[in-house]
């Protein structure tokens, strides 16, 4: 890499020559990005061959490049190929089984979530997932809608998607962005209104059943792909939803078993308590079996579920959930993506088995809009 640096550097100067006055901003900032992703990418191949080389591609000697063996744990690089990135923990709504809660307000400055996406892509990754909390509810959605701008038009993803409960959601946000996502998922536990107020997805006179047929015309009139997240808990579990998903037709419905995380939403220092919403494999197996002729289940256990995840939380940091819990790893920001990934508890056999790589961009789906 560090003799392809000096000729790639040259290519992207003599491209921002060619840029318009108007987004030459945008293209300086990710080429900035991009020289900080280089570097840190640099150091790893050089501690991967154990021998530097400086700038030009010429070899260091042994007193100017790094001491130290990589551990065990460095042997098999993982490869952040889908990310879910939550970058914010605020949220509207109180669901209790939430397994990400509003612990802290933090959110990053745009410029640094830029740079760890970059970081990321420059790691391999293929796809971004936006989520929370509420993903919308910071800046008024502006905030994602430049992350999902910046991951599809200066990074070039094949995959950009968010998850939302959808009620802070504005047509405004579609006409200024919608083109620069893949997917939305939203988040519906129930089609009957009553069972949601119970979970906690009720916010006053707002109907969440009906917003959701409001987005679903939204997406596809603006040709992003539609999907459907639901947790089955004890509230839900004996529900048919047959009839709403077939007529909602989303892309996926990805069918979730309702799951227990010390210190999130189970244990003392928890700020829900999820336990009276879990459910047994059992009944969990008897709402799959109930619903198995819509094409488009997609069910995750909490076996597959637990490990099979990439989660970013706020500060860039990976999550590791293997002990039931989630443990952090230092940020990417600090120390790059190939050593925070280390930490991160990542199954990689388990994310293909439970079908984490798909047909995840919409240029590939071929929707009739």
């Amino acid at each position: 890499m560090g003799m392809l640096l000096p000729t790639s550097l040259a290519e992207r100067l003599l491209s921002l020559c060619r840029q318009p006055l108007g987004s030459l901003w945008d293209s300086l900032t990710a080429l900035l990005c991009w020289l900080q992703a280089a570097f840190l990418g640099l150091g790893a191949e050089e501690r991967q061959q154990g021998m530097g080389h400086n700038l030009w591609g010429e070899p260091q000697t042994e007193e100017e490049g790094e001491e130290g063996e990589e551990g065990e744990e460095g042997a098999l690089s993982l490869i952040p190929t889908s990310v879910n990135y939550h970058f914010t923990r605020q949220c509207n709504y109180k669901c209790g089984f939430c397994f990400h809660t509003a612990k802290t307000s933090f959110v990053l400055p745009l410029e640094e979530a830029k740079r760890g996406l970059w970081l990321l892509k420059e790691a391999g990754m293929e796809k971004i997932n936006f989520s929370g909390g509420e993903p919308f509810i910071h800046d008024r959605g502006d905030y994602l809608g430049q992350l999902v701008k910046f991951c599809k038009r200066e990074l070039g993803l094949p995959s950009v998607s968010i998850v939302s409960n959808g009620s802070l959601i504005r047509e405004r946000w579609f006409k200024d962005y919608g083109e620069y996502l893949d997917i939305l998922a939203i988040s519906c536990d129930s089609f009957d209104e009553q069972v949601n107020v119970l979970i906690g997805r009720g916010q006053g006179k707002k109907n969440h059943v009906e917003n959701l047929q409001k987005l679903r015309m939204w997406c596809r009139d603006y040709r992003v792909a539609f999907k459907i997240n639901s947790v089955i808990n004890r509230f839900n579990v004996e529900e048919d939803m047959n009839k709403q998903i077939r007529a909602l037709n989303p892309v996926r419905w990805k069918v979730f078993q309702c799951l227990l995380i010390e210190g999130e939403n189970s244990g003392e220092d928890a700020l829900r308590e999820a336990e009276r919403f879990v459910i047994s494999d059992e009944e969990f197996e008897e709402f799959l079996e109930r619903h198995k002729e819509v094409s488009c289940l997609v069910p995750e256990s909490n076996q597959k579920m637990k490990d099979s995840y990439l989660i970013l939380d706020e500060y860039m940091r990976f999550l590791n959930c293997r002990n039931g819990r989630k443990d952090p790893s230092k940020s990417i920001l600090d120390v790059g993506v190939e050593e925070a990934i280390k930490f991160s508890g990542f199954d990689e056999k388990m994310f293909l088995k439970r079908g984490g790589k798909y047909v995840w961009s919409k240029a590939d789906l071929k929707l009739d809009w």
